[in-house]
């Protein structure tokens, strides 16, 4: 049998654009030999949906959307996930759903079992789930569909989850076939090794081959990375599909031979440029924008930012302002000035000395009697920020904001100031990994200026400042915040690590007191575990020191 990986690119709530999509896919699929097509989860609609499942006419539209693919889906069968309605008064009032169509109708309707409510995920809010995963015969063979979680069941081994796996009711069906529609966004450390354990494991539990086919693209903070698989009933991959791209292929599961994209498996750092390039260009063309601006300190951080963007968008849709202050050193100009003609970015500089100057007179006589702090620290921030966002008002650009994870756990960032912005693109990257990709991005040529990866990171708000004037080295703080925030550790669980018990109780601290600053923050591209924003939801004002 020939079958259609479908791996594409959807838009939350876009249903025409996703039927589009759909429907070009199948007939490209169908040209190419297919005798079955399949997509991801929720294709129809887009992953996640969230709570655009309230609003009344979203899901009578999505159905509508469903019945029209299913209209011009011919004696090629085509299986694709969308939302179905729970005729039940009881329970909640939608299915995460699989359509069977064939010859212009849908056939058959498979619901989701394991409903995933954790981190970035709350199915529970607005599913149903299924008793049992769908079984049906076609030409003769058996074929079952679970939807994504189905097959992750009970693998966090300190705690089962569910009450049943799916995947243990089908390995008693004598299935022929098993197919898995999936939107699983990715994060480093193992997501891709893991789902390629579980499919080879539910291909040898029901004695059949598994077709995965998982979402690509980037929705909001998520960004899903394909990476669709094809594995033999012995459990061996033996398609692979494309990292961080739409992708098709027609597999052929009778064909001996192994067909693996050369980015379904590869390093750390390649999937992390991938999924920055591929979240940032998604959320700018996603939201309407074309064009984006940034603010170029001279910074490592900055550069990143930049460098990425200029990827994502185009040099010629990317603009960089350097916005020097009266202590601003001259390699921070001339570092972003390098950076700028290395990309091949616009740049202007817009000195804010002035700006700062008027503000610290304005406010003088309420000031008076006060010595100088980090208020006018502060104050050099905000002025960027406001001629800043100005500009994204003016040039119709999404201003990027270029704070990273370690600055962001710890508040080492200004409120209404560096933080303004539409998209947080470095947010979950911390801050040793920033180096380590920065210098991964020069791997072909010095697009990044050496200076400014070698030059110690500073903020440039007082003469002389340096990060590490306020906070531990970098490689210290990381592995304190990531035992902290991504673990859980305590306190004491890191000073037995070997951390400095002063220095972790002042990080800690930080953490804690700032939570309110990222509340505030633009969105950030999710790439670890655990991520500020939709998958940490501490309180802002409570009282727990752990």
């Amino acid at each position: 049998m020939k079958i259609g990986l479908a791996q594409i690119n959807t838009t939350v709530g876009d249903l025409a654009g996703n039927q589009k999509l759909i429907l070009d896919a199948y007939q490209s699929l169908v040209s190419q030999g297919a005798e079955l097509v399949v997509f991801p989860e929720l294709a129809v609609c887009g992953y996640p949906p969230r709570d655009l499942l309230f609003k009344r006419r979203f899901v009578p539209d999505q159905l509508e959307s469903l019945n029209t693919i299913a209209n011009h889906i011919g004696t090629v069968p085509a299986v694709i996930g969308f939302v179905d309605q729970n005729p039940s008064k009881s329970g909640r009032d939608f299915f995460n759903a699989a359509a069977f169509c064939l010859d212009g109708e849908i056939k058959q309707v498979s619901h989701k079992s394991l409903l995933p409510t954790y981190d970035v995920f709350d199915e529970d809010r607005y599913f149903e789930p299924a008793d049992l995963p769908l079984v049906f015969e076609w030409q003769g063979k058996r074929v079952g569909v679970t939807i994504c979680e189905d097959i992750w069941g009970n693998t966090d081994v300190s705690r089962e989850r569910y009450p049943h796996a799916p995947v243990e009711y089908l390995k008693e069906k004598n299935l022929d076939l098993h197919l898995n529609l999936s939107a699983s966004p990715w994060h480093w450390g193992g997501k891709g090794e893991q789902r390629e354990g579980l499919v080879s494991a539910a291909s040898k539990a029901c004695g059949c081959p598994t077709v995965y086919v998982n979402a690509v693209g980037g929705n909001d903070e998520l960004i899903f990375d394909g990476r669709s698989m094809v594995s033999d009933s012995q459990g061996n991959i033996v398609a692979g599909l494309s990292a961080f791209t739409s992708d098709e292929a027609v597999v052929d599961l009778a064909a001996s031979e192994a067909k693996i994209a050369g980015s379904f498996r590869q390093g750390l750092l390649h999937n992390i440029e991938q999924a920055l390039v591929l979240g940032l260009r998604d959320y700018v063309h996603k939201s309407g924008f074309k064009k984006a601006l940034i603010g170029l300190s001279g910074g490592i951080d900055s550069a990143v930012v930049a460098a990425i963007a200029a990827q994502a968008l185009g040099p010629e849709n990317v603009t960089g302002v350097s916005l020097p202050s009266a202590i601003s050193s001259d390699h921070s100009k001339s570092d972003a000035k390098d950076l700028a003609d290395n990309l091949g970015i616009a740049f202007h500089t817009v000195a804010i000395a002035d700006i700062v100057s008027a503000s610290e007179e304005t406010l003088a006589p309420l000031t008076a009697g006060y010595g100088r702090d980090v208020t006018e620290e502060n104050i050099q921030a905000r002025a960027r920020g406001l001629l800043l966002m100005a500009l994204s008002n003016k040039l119709g650009a999404l201003l990027l904001t270029t704070g990273n994870k370690s600055e962001l756990a710890v508040g080492y960032c200004t409120l209404y100031g560096d933080m303004c912005g539409g998209l947080a693109v470095i947010s979950d990257l911390p801050k040793t990994k920033v180096f380590e990709l920065s210098r991964h991005m020069n791997r072909d040529r010095p697009t990044i200026p050496v200076n400014t990866i070698e030059k110690p990171p500073s903020a440039e708000l007082r003469p002389d400042q340096k990060d590490e004037d306020s906070l531990p080295p970098y490689d210290i703080l990381d592995g304190i915040l990531e035992g902290y925030v991504e673990k859980g550790m305590s306190t004491k669980e890191l000073i037995e690590q070997g951390y400095d018990e002063t220095v972790v109780k002042d990080m800690i601290r930080k953490v804690d007191l700032n939570e309110y600053k990222r509340k505030q923050a633009a969105p950030g591209l999710k790439l670890t575990p655990l991520a500020f924003g939709v998958g940490r939801r501490i309180p802002i004002v409570q009282r727990y020191v752990s």
